[in-house]
């Protein structure tokens, strides 16, 4: 007679029962203690007399659902994620089944499935590793070889550092979240993904990569949100690097890009706020996580390896996270303000710094020399000595203002193009130079107290 093992509520069914047939006792007080109808009592009575002790086990006990995947099923799965998808979360993982190999189950199946394969998420919590590593070091003792052993413990993955919750903002444009993230996103180097996110709908507002974390990147993410958006409330940043204010031994007012990305801001009544610690801006930190379990996946499979087709396919998939993950933008509840001209984005959205003219009337600029210009292209000639502020706008062009005047700046060339011996030379037609007029805070004496502002609250900040 074969051994019969029951299980905890198997046995107490099993203890009542048998009990109520041995002192033909009580059916009510029996039914009362199982939680069953009496009728379902006389079922179990009949039951025991019939088939005894055996009675007890349920019916689907060892018995494989007809709805569950094959073992041959199970391994395909499993090598289509190492062979394809090694670096996706489940979800993402069961995303790509269902739209790339035609294969539709649930999250949690496929999170089964992998566990029990021992293959785990980049996600994966510390407490499911620990209780799985706590099966692994079991299987370790029963491993017969070397190599085994070794094949188990490579499958324990490194735990993931978590940050804080805090409560969402109230309104859509509120407060915006903006850091950089270097990473190995595409090809064999790794670059610098700088994102911003909306703090109270979740929604991904600027994504732009660079080789290095700079302020052109956010300058772009800049101009995404300002043309797509508006203008927001509030910008929270890092002050670690890009917006480290100027180290004092440089005296490059270019090299300070806090203070020419905060002067920016200045201009459209943005508040800017920055901190070292990370949990000062949460969302963007997470965000940074979830981006880099998706990006490289999506990057890799769409063959992609340059910053441009990087950047070019950021645009599309803005909008694919946003429809995912972000809450809907209510805009009833939006705090953006209208959206500035373009003119308006591009000359904010401008590298400010000074130069003084030298005895050949001209400037030197990132290593060339330029001469001013009026609206006609006609050269303007100033003293040796006056000083300028030259701007660089978003597109590129390059401005300088001389007291209450714009100009443009022409590169003068080491080498003439033609001689005028020696080549034909066309009589040069009149030509007209777009120069915007003094709307901005271009002034010198603007930007001096400004940057004079800035150097007063930082070293406040250093002594306290």
């Amino acid at each position: 007679m074969r051994k019969v093992e029951l299980r905890m509520n198997e046995k107490l069914k099993y203890k009542v029962i048998k009990k109520l047939v041995e002192t033909n006792g009580n059916k009510e007080r029996a039914a009362v203690a199982l939680g069953r109808s009496v009728r379902q009592i006389d079922r179990m009575i009949a039951g025991y007399k019939a088939k005894g002790k055996e009675f007890f086990i349920h019916g689907n006990r060892n018995r494989k659902p007809v709805h569950a995947l094959t073992e041959a099923q199970k391994t395909e799965i499993e090598q289509i994620y190492l062979s394809k998808y090694f670096d996706c979360t489940y979800t993402a993982f069961t995303e790509y089944l269902a739209q790339k190999e035609n294969i539709t189950l649930s999250v949690d199946e496929v999170r089964t499935i992998l566990i029990d394969k021992y293959i785990f998420s980049p996600r994966t919590h510390k407490s499911t590793k620990k209780r799985i590593k706590k099966q692994l070091l079991k299987e370790q003792e029963k491993a017969k070889t070397q190599r085994e052993k070794v094949k188990i413990q490579a499958k324990i993955v490194a735990t993931e550092d978590a940050h804080p919750r805090q409560p969402r903002c109230q309104y859509f444009g509120e407060e915006i979240q903006m850091d950089a993230c270097i990473h190995l996103w595409f090809g064999k180097a790794k670059t610098a993904l700088h994102a911003a996110i909306d703090d109270a709908t979740g929604q991904v507002v600027g994504l732009y990569f660079d080789k290095e974390e700079t302020l052109n990147g956010y300058y772009n993410i800049t101009h995404q949100i300002l043309t797509k958006y508006g203008i927001p409330y509030l910008i929270k940043t890092d002050r670690r690097t890009v917006f480290t204010y100027k180290k004092k031994a440089s005296s490059n007012i270019e090299e300070d890009t806090f203070t020419q990305y905060a002067y920016a801001c200045h201009q459209l009544g943005i508040h800017i706020e920055t901190s070292s610690v990370p949990e000062f801006k949460p969302r963007v930190e997470r965000l940074f996580q979830t981006l880099q379990q998706r990006i490289p996946q999506e990057l890799r499979l769409a063959q992609i390896n340059t910053i441009e087709e990087a950047n070019k396919f950021l645009g599309t998939y803005i909008k694919q996270y946003n429809d995912k993950f972000a809450l809907c933008i209510n805009n009833s509840k939006s705090v953006m303000e209208n959206q500035p001209s373009n003119e308006k984005i591009n000359l904010t959205l401008a590298t400010l710094c000074k130069r003084v003219v030298d005895s050949g009337h001209s400037i030197k600029y990132k290593n060339k020399y330029y001469r001013f210009v009026n609206k006609n292209g006609a050269p303007i000639y100033f003293n040796k000595g006056t000083t300028c502020v030259v701007i660089k706008s978003f597109n590129g062009e390059l401005y300088a203002t001389v007291d209450e005047s714009v100009f443009a700046l022409e590169e003068i060339p080491e080498v003439q193009a033609k001689s005028e011996d020696f080549d034909e030379v066309e009589t040069p037609k009149e030509r007209k130079i777009y120069i915007p007029k003094m709307n901005h805070k271009w002034k010198s004496k603007s930007f001096d107290e400004f940057v004079k502002k800035q150097e007063h609250h930082l070293d406040d900040e250093d002594v306290a």
